[in-house]
């Protein structure tokens, strides 16, 4: 069903997590936790998103605006209670249509558990409806009261229950939906003589039920969905549960998920049938991975697109693009802007930054490739650096196609390769180097006879000589 209004409690300050930045910014999953609401809330397409907001205001203003720029901020300067902010959030309007309202530490909440409830409040003309869930273990929620008739009686807290309505398992998930006439009309009625000397929404239930108004309890049946996040036990808990979810998704989906407990995908990737991930892996951020794909082991993926085919190995890769049947690994660092082609590589102890690889070329093993553009068909030799910084700015190379360079050259930018050329093993390249040429930039060798029998005598070094000079 359609919904005219939504209030989202964003508010609090969190103290129980111990740190600096407000509660509903911490993240779990790829988003924060006030990220995953607004998600599931956007699944509804609301009219009009209202957000109330208080502790470290700046902060979360800022990031609602990037992430949900359609929805407008209210301030609660001091906290007050659900039922507060929930009169701010109306003030100097009398909404048309439902008004939902939600807490912004809820990350679990899902979009079509939404629908559904907004679905039933509805269909059984409620002017209000609360969302439930039997929990196994209710301490700190409040409890659901119904009468003999199974109806809701009224919404107790925690703190203002007697012994027994805290046995009840059914509990208060902070979820409402109301007629928003009818709430802006019992908004106003409500007191703070309660132990917590606060303004709480859950009394415009019983000030709506008083008045005669028919009131629903609606029963989700997944209790974890309105589990909320309080301290970073809770957190933690959170972020496993949608870690679980997850990848229960992507597994039915088609990807072979080799161990789920160890494996970390956000809400905010994507992957197609057929990929692989294995053990100790995290794909994060709007990373995207295609068809055929392995993932890991132990591998972190953080806004990379993977393309068909391709296969990462116990690496790090950040915004790059991996290219179609290319290898990336073991233990290799792939940097911001780092485009690897179809079939390219980039192996062994390899870091890459801001830099091109074309197609079929290699960057085998032991090597730094920073600020450049290799063509197709290229092979960089072992050890082989790009120096791309002059310790004030940052300078660009260029190796064309079919080059090959040789094990251990230095490669000092801006300079260039040309297609078809070779680097001499152990080069230090300053010049440019034309098409079909070899590139050799280092001293002739030369050989001091007997030197180690005379800076070094009596070493082991020196008896190993001795002895084959006297074996000829």
């Amino acid at each position: 069903m359609a919904v005219e209004t939504v209030i989202v409690l964003a508010a609090g300050d969190g103290t129980r997590m111990k740190s600096s930045q407000a509660k509903v910014l911490h993240s779990v999953a790829g988003r924060s936790l006030l990220g995953h609401v607004l998600a599931a809330v956007d699944h509804l397409k609301p009219a009009q998103i209202r957000v109330v907001v208080g502790a470290n205001r700046i902060g979360v203003e800022a990031h609602i605006a990037e992430i949900s720029p359609s929805a407008t901020t209210v301030l609660q300067e001091k906290r007050g209670g659900t039922g507060h902010a929930t009169q701010l959030a109306l003030a100097g309007d009398t909404p048309r249509g439902t008004v939902l309202v939600l807490a912004g530490d809820t990350p679990m909440l899902t979009g079509q558990s939404l629908a559904a409830f907004l679905d039933a409040h509805s269909a059984g003309k409620f002017a209000a409806s609360v969302l439930t869930a039997e929990h196994p273990d209710p301490t700190g929620y409040g409890r659901i009261v119904r009468d003999d008739s199974d109806e809701l009686l009224r919404i107790v807290e925690e703190r203002d229950a007697s012994e027994a309505e805290r046995v009840i398992f059914e509990i208060n998930s902070g979820v409402y939906a109301f007629d928003g006439a009818k709430l802006a009309g019992a908004i106003g009625q409500i007191t703070d003589s309660n132990s917590q000397g606060e303004l709480y929404l859950t009394d415009v239930i019983g000030i709506l039920k008083n008045a005669g108004e028919s009131i629903a309890a609606i029963m989700l049946e997944d209790f974890t969905e309105i589990l909320g996040v309080n301290d970073r036990v809770q957190l933690a808990e959170s972020a496993a549960l949608l870690r679980d979810r997850i990848n229960d998704h992507w597994m039915r989906e088609g990807v072979t998920i080799i161990d789920p407990t160890t494996t970390w995908i956000d809400a905010t990737a994507t992957l197609a049938k057929d990929v692989t991930v294995h053990p100790g892996s995290a794909i994060l951020g709007l990373t995207t991975v295609a068809t055929g794909a392995v993932i890991g082991p132990r591998t972190t993926l953080t806004n990379c697109v993977v393309k068909e085919g391709a296969s990462v190995l116990e690496s790090i890769a950040t915004d790059t693009v991996i290219g179609e049947a290319a290898t990336v690994g073991p233990f290799t660092y792939l940097r911001s802007g780092t485009v690897l082609g179809d079939s390219a590589k980039a192996g062994a102890f390899v870091e890459m930054k801001n830099s091109t690889v074309g197609t079929g070329s290699k960057v085998p093993h032991l090597s730094y490739v920073g600020d450049a553009t290799i063509g197709e068909g290229s092979n960089i030799g072992a050890a082989t650096i790009f120096v791309n910084y002059d310790g004030v700015d940052k300078h660009h190379t260029t190796v064309g196609d079919h080059v090959r360079i040789g094990s251990d050259t230095i490669l000092v930018a801006p300079v260039s390769i040309g297609d078809g050329a070779y680097t001499a093993a152990g080069s230090v390249i300053t010049e440019d180097v034309p098409a079909g040429a070899i590139g050799v930039g280092r001293a002739k060798q030369r050989n001091v006879i007997d030197w180690v029998l005379r800076k070094r005598a009596g070493s082991k070094s020196a008896q190993a000589a001795e002895a084959r000079k006297k074996k000829g």
